[in-house]
């Protein structure tokens, strides 16, 4: 597993949350100041400096339910509002726009390339705020300062920590499943055909040499595709063309987007063994959860200047219900509230609370059951 895999996996799904964020707000027709203040704020909290700290310290994934924890606390830090069902579709959304962004890569150093792209966007959506853009700035940089001095060995292990991530989300996406690239059961379809990767050759020939070096022979052969020459190599600098679709906004107010869960995922998921020992990581991973979101500062209910309102991914407010009853269990993330503010008083609860998960010895029912409570929903590694 790659250290270095979580700020590429939190910067691609945080692009693709705006994305769809940005779409839903048009089509909701979000008065643009409110709409404008919805984006900054979520690209202001997903900057920061303290987060990001954390975020880039090298460190092994973590479940899928304390990444939507995160995902949960950024879509809030502003005065959207999201119910369930919703969120749990823009997850959904989230990670197979991304996964499929994975498979797709040509080479597992493009990657980052697809990441530069979400960059570019967010770029975009806050270039008439300088504050913010000088937040985005400062991370590019360190993108770039992380992952361009490294191998393609070791972006082959970022990728394969990547696709171990996705390998058992199988949702259905009406516009893959309308382009074809994704099958009924939530599996995707992968292209044989189109430009090889870049630094490579189109398949079809093999060259045999003598033990001088010197080309003796040569046989042709059926590829199975119909590749082409490779393209030119995308930028890797903080302004350039990235030549790669992937990590570009695919959504708009006139190709909606909805999913649907698969059937082999509810089947595979029903069949499941839930392990009931307590997770030796939990603790661990629950420590380095508070302190990302030490860093996160969310809007706090009750602003007198800015009024929230509500954002529903789903047509209508029925089929929003509809969703979130007819969601498995298994595949609903319990939100964990973790209050994790710059107030001392809720630091010194917060440092409680920690407390008590890692004192050992003895504890009376009553005053280790929040504690029981968050690492049983953290149990999902």
């Amino acid at each position: 597993m790659s250290a270095r895999t979580l700020p590429l996996l939190f910067i691609n799904l945080g692009g693709e949350m705006l994305y769809i964020l940005d779409q839903r707000l048009r089509a909701q027709n979000i008065p643009s100041d409110k709409a404008r203040k919805v984006m900054n704020d979520i690209i202001t909290t997903m900057f920061n400096k303290k987060f990001l700290e954390e975020l880039f310290k090298p460190q092994e994934l973590y479940s899928k339910k304390a990444l939507r924890t995160v995902f949960d606390r950024l879509a809030h830090a502003s005065i959207m509002r999201l119910n369930q069902a919703s969120m749990d579709k823009l997850y959904d959304l989230m990670t197979m726009a991304f996964k499929y962004q994975v498979l797709l890569c040509p080479r597992p150093k493009d990657i980052l390339l697809v990441s530069f792209n979400h960059m570019d966007a967010i770029k975009d959506f806050v270039k008439d705020t300088p504050s913010i853009l000088s937040q985005v700035d400062e991370t590019y940089r360190q993108l770039i300062e992380m992952y361009t001095p490294l191998t393609s060995g070791e972006f082959q292990l970022i990728r394969q920590t990547l696709l171990i991530f996705f390998q058992d989300m199988h949702i259905r996406v009406s516009i893959f499943l309308k382009d074809k690239v994704q099958n009924s059961n939530g599996r995707f379809v992968l292209p044989t055909s189109g430009p090889v990767p870049h630094g490579t050759q189109v398949p079809g020939l093999i060259r045999m040499f003598s033990c001088t070096g010197e080309e003796v022979n040569r046989l042709q052969f059926n590829n199975g595709g119909s590749y082409s020459a490779a393209i030119r190599e995308g930028s890797f600098e903080i302004f350039g063309d990235r030549v790669t679709k992937l990590g570009t906004n695919m959504y708009s107010v006139t190709r909606p987007v909805e999913t649907h869960m698969s059937g082999t995922s509810k089947n595979s998921t029903q069949h499941t063994k839930v392990n009931a020992a307590p997770n030796p990581l939990a603790k661990e991973e629950l420590n380095l959860l508070a302190k990302l979101m030490g860093g996160l500062e969310v809007q706090k209910p009750g602003n007198t200047v800015d009024s929230g309102f509500r954002v529903n991914l789903f047509a209508t407010d029925e089929e929003e219900e509809e969703a979130l009853i007819s969601r498995p269990d298994e595949l609903s993330y319990g939100v964990i509230n973790i209050q994790a503010t710059k107030d001392q008083q809720t630091n010194a609860e917060l440092a409680k609370i920690m407390g008590e998960f890692t004192e050992s010895g003895d504890q009376s029912p009553s005053a280790s059951s929040k504690g029981d409570d968050l690492l049983a929903m953290m149990d999902g590694l």
